[in-house]
């Protein structure tokens, strides 16, 4: 029997098994397409909620029996949420302060990762392992100390005490360290014998290859910054250098919350996040992506 011939006997039955793959491959990614929405609709349907009580009537937000569209739509929520409280400034000082923030996140982190990683000093893997260990320790035990030497120093009330604490912190280092550690050592190596400074190779040979990393710490350091209560809440005294969460909280007094325009300044406090995230977008999903092949 030729090699022909036993082409055209089989080939009848591979069709069906080519059918019935494909249906099982259809109906596969129509589950993980509906398991997909099912955890994205999860996920928003709180900011969804938060969008349509801050257009509700303050009395209809804890209604009896709650409904996505109240009995009018009030945008005018938003007007009053914006001017009720300085807001703009709230959002403003939430900005800079998580725009420097981040970026002295990032140099202290691109620093000390490059230090523990590609420097040879005596002690090195064991000082690193002392730095990674601060990560277990929660912020409460943290501010106490922190306040204290902000107070000595003269900073209290000031946007260098709400930056410059916690920049310094091991989360960026460790993630840096495991990507620089990926990178071939045969790179820095040709550079600094062509004369290039450690300096100059880090900026030109090696950070070109961490964009990806570089800016999902960035945006994770944005947004620390940018959420944070408990800090703000202790080092600043005046409304002027007030943040949104702060400013949030203001919306809370003697005779009770108004939920409506809470709703309302919430929905606008994330705007600037979700800028953010749109604009490195892709950076992102390659830095998660990256991560979770170990930076391979």
């Amino acid at each position: 029997m030729t090699s022909d011939t036993l082409v055209r006997e089989t080939a009848p039955h591979r069709k069906p098994r080519l059918r019935r793959a494909q249906k099982v491959n259809a109906t596969k990614t129509w589950l993980n397409t509906l398991v997909m929405a099912i955890v994205a609709l999860v996920f928003t349907f709180p900011f969804i909620w938060m969008f349509f009580s801050a257009l509700k009537p303050e009395s209809e937000v804890f209604a009896a029996k709650p409904t996505f569209i109240g009995s009018e739509v009030k945008w005018s929520n938003f007007v009053d949420a914006w001017t009720l409280v300085p807001f703009g400034r709230f959002i403003f000082n939430g900005f800079f302060v998580s725009i420097m923030g981040a970026l002295l996140s990032v140099i202290v982190a691109v620093l000390s990762a490059y230090a523990f990683s590609r420097l040879r000093f005596k002690y090195r893997d064991k000082i690193f392992l002392l730095y990674v260990f601060t990560l277990v320790l929660p912020q409460e035990v943290l501010v106490v100390p922190l306040f204290i030497m902000m107070n000595q120093l003269g900073l209290v009330d000031s946007y260098v005490a709400l930056i410059i604490p916690f920049a310094f912190t091991a989360f960026g280092t460790f993630l840096l360290r495991q990507f620089f550690l990926t990178i071939p050592i045969e790179f820095e190596e040709a550079a600094l014998i062509d004369g290039a400074s450690r300096f100059r190779t880090l900026w030109s040979v090696l950070l070109p290859q961490l964009t990806a990393p570089l800016s999902v710490l960035a945006v994770f350091s944005f947004v620390g910054y940018y959420n944070s209560y408990l800090w703000p809440l202790i080092i600043i005294n005046s409304q002027e250098l007030a943040t949104v969460p702060l400013g949030l909280s203001m919306f809370t007094g003697e005779h009770g919350t108004q939920w409506s325009l809470m709703m309302a300044a919430s929905t606008l406090a994330i705007i600037p996040s979700l800028i953010i995230v749109a604009v490195l977008q892709r950076q992102l999903i390659k830095g998660v992506a990256l991560g979770g092949f170990g930076g391979r």
